[in-house]
C-alpha cells in the first residue's frame, strides 16, 4: 500500500475516532445535564419547603401575638371573678375542680390539645405519684404540673373578724403553700429517670390569690425555684405554655433543617465527583488532541522526509513519471 495512502487512512480513522469520542462526550454532557436539572428541581423543591416552613411559622407566631391580646381581654375577666372567689373555693371538690378547670382554659387558650401537647392525671411509673397535668417537651422530655393548692386556711383567713385570728390563719396559710411547694420538690414529680425535665409547675388559678401569696411573702417566689418548683398564676401559665410551644415548633424546625443541610452535603460530595471527573476528563482530551496535533506535524514531517529525498533520486534518474497519478498507479502493477 503507498505510504500516502496508508496517511490517508490513519488520518481517516484518527478523524473518525475523534468524531465518535466527540460524539460519546456529548452523549455523556447529555446525561450529566439531565442529572444537574433534575438535582437543580430537587434545590428548588426544597427551596419552596423552606419558604412554606418560614410562612407557616410567621403564621403561628401572628396566632399566638393574637392569643396573647385574647389572654389579656381573659384575665381582666379573671380579675372580676375576684369577688366571687369565696363561694367558689365553699368546698374541697370545688376548689379542685375550679383549679383543674382554670388550667384547662389557659390550655386552650394556648392552643394545646389533650393527648397530644399533654395529657391529664397520668401515675409516674414506679413512684405512685400523679400530677394533674404532664406536658410533652422535644426529645420525649416531660414537665409535670399540679393544681392541688392548700386553700383552707386562706378561706378562714377571708372569713375571720379578728386581726389575732386573721394573723394566725395568715401564718398557717403561707406555711401550707411552703409545704406544698416541699411535696412538690419530691421524686414524685421530678424524676430524670422518668425523663422529666428538673423543674415542676405550681398552679394558682387566680391572679389575686397569686398576687396576695407574693405581697404577703416576698421570698416565696425564688424560694420555690431553689426548690425546682415554678409557682405559675394564670398569666404567667400561659407564658410558661408559649415557651413550650415555641420549643417544641423549632425543634422540629430543626430536624427538618438538619435534613435539608444532610441534603446539601450530598449533592456537594456527589458534584465533588461529578468535577474531578470531569476535570480528568477533560485532561485525557487534552492529551489525545497533543498526540494528533503531533502526529499529523512533527511525526509526518518526519515520514515525508526520506520520501521526498528517494523522489528527489528517482526523478533523477528519469523514474518518476510528471503526472503524480500515473506514478501511484504504475507504483501499484
Amino acid at each position: 500500500m503507498p505510504l500516502k495512502k496508508f496517511h490517508d487512512l490513519a488520518r481517516e480513522q484518527l478523524s473518525s475516532e475523534r468524531e465518535k469520542q466527540s460524539k460519546d462526550l456529548d452523549s455523556k454532557k447529555g446525561l450529566i445535564d439531565q442529572q444537574l436539572e433534575r438535582m437543580n428541581k430537587d434545590l428548588d423543591k426544597v427551596q419552596q419547603l423552606m419558604q412554606v416552613l418560614e410562612k407557616d411559622r410567621e403564621k403561628k407566631f401572628g396566632e399566638l401575638s393574637r392569643q396573647l391580646e385574647e389572654t389579656g381581654k381573659r384575665t381582666g375577666d379573671l380579675i372580676d371573678t375576684t369577688n366571687s372567689l369565696r363561694e367558689a373555693l365553699a368546698s374541697t371538690q370545688t376548689r379542685g375542680q375550679w383549679g383543674e378547670r382554670m388550667a384547662e382554659d389557659v390550655l386552650q387558650v394556648a392552643g394545646f390539645v389533650e393527648n397530644i401537647n399533654y395529657v391529664k392525671q397520668k401515675s409516674i411509673e414506679g413512684d405512685g405519684g400523679k400530677p394533674d397535668f404532664t406536658f410533652f417537651l422535644p426529645k420525649e422530655r416531660v414537665l409535670n404540673m399540679d393544681v392541688k393548692f392548700p386553700f383552707n386556711n386562706y378561706i378562714r383567713y377571708l372569713e375571720s373578724d379578728s386581726d389575732s385570728d386573721r394573723d394566725q390563719y395568715l401564718s398557717q396559710f403561707l406555711k401550707d403553700v411552703r409545704q406544698r411547694v416541699k411535696e412538690l420538690s419530691s421524686r414524685n414529680y421530678i424524676n430524670p429517670e422518668q425523663n422529666t425535665v428538673d423543674y415542676v409547675l405550681l398552679f394558682i388559678p387566680n391572679e389575686h390569690l397569686f398576687s396576695f401569696i407574693h405581697e404577703k411573702d416576698s421570698a416565696f417566689v425564688d424560694d420555690s425555684l431553689s426548690q425546682h418548683v415554678i409557682v405559675c398564676s394564670p398569666m404567667t401559665l400561659f407564658s410558661v405554655l408559649a415557651v413550650i410551644r415555641a420549643s417544641v415548633e423549632n425543634f422540629a424546625l430543626e430536624q427538618t433543617s438538619n435534613r435539608i443541610l444532610g441534603l446539601l452535603a450530598s449533592f456537594k460530595k456527589q458534584w465533588k465527583q461529578y468535577a474531578e471527573k470531569m476535570d480528568k476528563l477533560g485532561r485525557s482530551i487534552d492529551t489525545a488532541k497533543k498526540d494528533y496535533d503531533n502526529l499529523v506535524t512533527t511525526r509526518r514531517r518526519q515520514l515525508e522526509k526520506p520520501l521526498n529525498e528517494l523522489d528527489e533520486i528517482r526523478s533523477s534518474r528519469g523514474l518518476l513519471p510528471d503526472n503524480p497519478n500515473d506514478g501511484d498507479n504504475n507504483d501499484g502493477d
